[in-house]
């Protein structure tokens, strides 16, 4: 889900930056393309911090 948004989002910041003469519109989707990448790399973190505990756990 978080993929597909990044996906859109980009899609869209794309077609502002060659279509758009509004700076401030093409701003704000560049922030909110940030926003979500920042969430998706946490998102993986987290997972892979989960992942590694599980690891180490059922290893003992």
């Amino acid at each position: 889900m978080l993929d597909e948004e990044i996906l859109e989002l980009r899609r869209k910041l794309h077609e502002s930056i060659t279509n758009e003469k509004n700076y401030d519109k093409t701003y704000k989707l560049s922030i909110e393309l940030d926003e979500l990448i920042t969430k998706y790399y946490k998102k993986r973190l987290i997972n892979g911090s989960n992942q590694e505990i599980w690891k180490n756990i059922s290893n003992k």
